[in-house]
């Protein structure tokens, strides 16, 4: 054999044991990050891929592009001119129209600048005594800002606030959004009543929980029905916004507005209990 011919030989060999062990080496994995990065955007697309749903009814008037508004009067218990506010450790009682009972329906639940509120439910008592529920529900990104800046008008300088987990999640969330927005933070120096702190002190232990779906049912007697757990809210959004159906979204409606109601009665029944 010549030596060319050796040579070529040998040339083959080694190019035949770099693929096998080229074979043999495993390739390296992708970082978990990465991965579910990669899934949530296959998902995505899958999702964009979906014919729009037939059902894009939102209840409410479009007072802004994006923006839907609801109101009515509903059932929300008769209060004195004065409610009792010792429950909350309040020196002095706080006329019932001063009070504003809100709460938000959001993109996730973990809060942080991140998340951004899609709905804001008001409520308040008139002076007549009956119980006006307002919400504002958003179907696009940039009409969060038109959302804000009309929740912003239903405030005054002696608004008191009543929510139930509010001081730590509602609130503060709003105040994130609207300082992101460059708008003056509206809810800044009012007073704020947060039920989830006195049911606590009341009846922590004896119930299984102090989620507000508990204490209605323990205080109240309501016992909801097809109702969307809060949960699912984001979803609820995030799928209408891709096109999908406002059944669920309705269905947030409806649940932010028993989240209302259930509010006005918690608030009436600590505010009736002997001290």
């Amino acid at each position: 054999m010549s030596a060319l011919a050796a040579r070529l030989r040998q040339l083959r060999t080694e190019s035949g044991q770099s693929r096998l062990s080229e074979a043999a080496t495993p390739k390296p994995a992708l970082a978990p990050d990465v991965f579910r990065l990669i899934q949530a955007r296959s998902r995505m697309q899958g999702v964009a891929q979906r014919a729009p749903s037939s059902d894009r009814f939102v209840p409410g008037a479009e007072i802004a592009p994006g923006l839907f508004f609801t109101e009515a009067i509903v059932d929300g218990g008769r209060p004195a001119a004065l409610i009792d506010t010792a429950f909350a450790r309040w020196d002095e009682p706080v006329a019932h129209g001063r009070l504003l009972h809100f709460d938000t329906e959001t993109t996730g639940l973990a809060g942080g600048t991140g998340t951004r509120a899609w709905m804001i439910g008001a409520a308040d008592w008139l002076a007549d005594g009956r119980f006006r529920l307002r919400q504002l529900t958003t179907t696009t990104m940039a009409a969060e800002t038109a959302m804000l800046r009309t929740f912003a008008q239903w405030l005054q300088p002696d608004t008191v606030l009543v929510s139930y987990n509010g001081k730590c999640y509602d609130s503060p969330l709003l105040k994130a959004r609207y300082r992101l927005a460059r708008l003056p933070d509206p809810l800044f120096g009012l007073g704020h009543l947060d039920l989830l702190h006195p049911v606590r002190r009341r009846w922590k232990g004896v119930w299984e929980n102090c989620r507000l779906v508990t204490a209605e049912r323990e205080l109240l007697g309501v016992v909801r029905e097809d109702d969307l757990p809060g949960s699912e809210a984001p979803a609820a959004w995030l799928g209408y916004l891709r096109g999908g159906s406002a059944l669920n979204l309705r269905r947030v409606l409806a649940h932010n507005a028993q989240d209302l109601k259930s509010l006005a009665g918690v608030l009436l029944h600590l505010a009736g209990l002997p001290h």
